[in-house]
């Protein structure tokens, strides 16, 4: 049984303005021990989607279609008790502001043994040992003195390795993880994505990683899903689509990054920008900035296996090279 199972997932917002398709039908599945990268540009649907897996999405959003599916319950319509049992403990979420986690005006080690305390009946003193190693845990100097401290007195970097380790401490099935190390040096960035690996090989936790940054999740991610406008254009191995993809906004992507282009080359940029989920446009959303669109693209593209185990929502997909044994 996969830990996590993702079908037909819509969050819609109605607004005054109109209804903004944020996720629009949006399906995957992370087995235990999986890492799945989620990948897209600012705007594409990635934070609300994981918003959405652990029921923080506010009015005036709501889940309108789908089913989220953690270790075989449904957790789409799950009263919020049941809903908040599972939620830090099961199922644990780092957000991309480390504030969201971390309340101002309480030490850290209250902080961290009120999180322990919630879902089991450790002692004080058990509690504190468990949330000084999980400071060690995530390369936080002198974790006795820094328990002591407030948040306030971290810099943003350290209160979002504060907030990393508190999703830790459960040793939770599944970690939703929103960007959490972009505020972070490279060598913290390193020592914490280890962390989470070791993690997940030796725990069998789950990790669901959203980020723009494609780096971070060639070296971390088994599986890869591309968001654009709402909707996963493309997924599958990391190795491979990061090799050789399949849809032209993955291709763009993979194109603007500095490192993949020749000395002296200009980047090759997607044109023009992503449109409004206010008024997606008919067909393709991508449609109108792919250098090979035509007249097929203005049909609806449906999520098709072009490749074993690779899914692509294009008419007109990029050819890829397959291996040959």
């Amino acid at each position: 049984m996969n830990t996590l199972e993702v079908q037909g997932l819509r969050t819609h917002f109605h607004t005054r303005a109109g209804v903004v398709k944020a996720v629009d039908d949006v399906s995957f599945s992370i087995a235990k021990g999986q890492v799945l990268g989620l990948v897209g540009e600012s705007g594409s649907g990635k934070t609300v989607t994981g918003f959405s897996l652990i029921g923080l999405v506010d009015p005036p959003g709501r889940i309108v279609e789908g089913s989220i599916k953690f270790q075989g319950r449904e957790l789409v319509g799950m009263p919020e008790e049941e809903m908040r049992q599972l939620r830090g403990n099961r199922i644990a979420m780092v957000f991309q502001d480390p504030m969201m986690t971390l309340n101002p005006v309480l030490r850290i080690d209250t902080q961290m043994i009120e999180t322990v305390q919630a879902h089991d009946n450790s002692s004080r003193e058990v509690a504190r040992q468990r949330s000084r190693d999980a400071l060690g845990m995530v390369g936080i100097p002198s974790p006795d003195e820094r328990l002591m401290s407030y948040p306030h007195q971290f810099s943003g970097g350290m209160r979002q390795r504060v907030a990393i380790a508190i999703a830790l401490l459960h040793r939770p099935d599944l970690i939703i993880a929103d960007e959490p190390t972009t505020a972070l040096d490279v060598t913290i960035q390193g020592q914490i994505l280890a962390e989470v690996q070791k993690l997940a090989a030796t725990t069998g936790t789950s990790l669901l990683w959203i980020t723009h940054d494609l780096s971070v999740v060639a070296g971390l991610a088994d599986d890869i899903a591309v968001m654009y406008a709402g909707r996963i254009v493309e997924q599958g191995d990391v190795g491979e689509v990061l090799d050789a993809p399949l849809h032209p906004y993955t291709s763009g992507l993979l194109g603007s990054v500095p490192s993949r282009n020749a000395r002296g080359v200009p980047l090759r940029q997607i044109p023009g920008m992503t449109p409004s989920l206010l008024s997606l446009p008919k067909g393709c959303t991508f449609r109108a900035r792919c250098f090979q669109a035509g007249e097929d693209c203005l049909q609806e593209p449906p999520m098709d296996e072009a490749l074993p185990g690779r899914f692509v929502r294009c008419v007109r997909p990029l050819r890829a090279t397959v291996p040959t044994a």
